[in-house]
């Protein structure tokens, strides 16, 4: 089957990726691969031990490896703000990689109150991509990668209920906040073109891979061996991470995923988003909703 896959990967010597959620699963996939091509690799993580855990593996299987620890919280708006200073102090930003995020966690909040899975999901990967675009756009061929989820086909943004202050279903509003990663490429992408940015927008989605975000699953976690035999393990899940971030064919505002088992696994190429993904007033409502809750405007006019 053709595809893209991580030998697709060229020489990214010269390069600064900053990659979320980069100490496990597909976000460390995707750095391994980066930091073998010669890139500069920042690990945006919450913990500083695993950080230095995933970095000396990587530096073990590519010594030499430019790696560097970026404290980053998605679930706390002043450490998004923080990470963004540190990392926007870079001589270059060619690639964010908004990876990290949680699945099916009990009820729970961010520091700022936002109910956990919209606020680390969407919330703190729009602030902080919003708090990057000015680096960003400092170098011409510069993309935002956002990660999305076959999940987003069962989403429905709870526009009165955001915070479920009234009910909560743990995979419902895992479902609706990968809608709201689909929405916000998608506008991005519609404004960056707009405003004549040297940016670039993609969206991409991992299939089904066995990875850390399973830990909430309950009796489901069980299964997460079988993920990584049958399906896509954490290696293969980056591939549309690392295509949306690095392949020159992919088109802006594109959304790359799996292709084999209706998208659950195999190289990655073009996927298929819904309609709801692609729903113009949505995704601006969305915008508008994120600029409010965060206090972050990418100050990008509407197209």
């Amino acid at each position: 089957m053709k595809g893209f896959t991580d030998k697709d990967v060229t020489d990214q010597s010269g390069k600064c990726f900053v990659v979320t959620g980069a100490n496990t699963g597909i976000g460390l996939g995707a750095a391994k691969v980066l930091a073998a091509r010669g890139a500069r690799v920042l690990l945006g993580c919450r913990d500083k031990a695993k950080a230095e855990e995933a970095m000396s593996l990587i530096r073990g299987q590519t010594p030499g490896a430019d790696v560097a620890y970026l404290p980053l919280d998605l679930a706390d708006l002043a450490s998004v703000r923080t990470a963004a200073e540190i990392a926007a102090a870079e001589p270059r930003i060619d690639v964010l990689l908004n990876n990290a995020g949680v699945m099916f966690p009990p009820l729970s909040r961010t520091k700022q109150g936002f109910e956990l899975q919209f606020g680390v999901n969407h919330l703190g990967p729009f602030a902080l991509t919003a708090l990057l675009l000015p680096k960003l756009g400092e170098t011409a061929g510069s993309r935002v990668v956002v990660t999305s989820s076959l999940a987003h086909q069962r989403g429905n943004i709870e526009w009165d209920d955001l915070n479920a202050e009234r009910s909560y279903s743990r995979a419902q509003r895992y479902s609706d906040s990968k809608l709201a990663n689909m929405l916000h490429f998608f506008e991005l992408d519609r404004r960056l073109r707009a405003s004549g940015a040297a940016v670039t927008a993609i969206g991409c989605h991992p299939g089904v891979a066995a990875t850390e975000l399973m830990r909430y699953a309950g009796p489901f976690r069980v299964f997460t061996p079988l993920f990584g035999l049958l399906l896509n393990n954490a290696d293969q899940g980056a591939w549309p991470a690392l295509q949306a971030a690095v392949d020159p064919s992919t088109e802006p505002g594109g959304y790359y995923g799996p292709q084999s088992m209706g998208g659950m696994k195999g190289p990655s190429a073009q996927a298929v988003r819904t309609q709801a993904a692609q729903d113009r007033e949505m995704a601006g409502r969305l915008w508008d909703v994120s600029v409010e809750m965060t206090g972050i405007d990418p100050g990008l006019a509407p197209a």
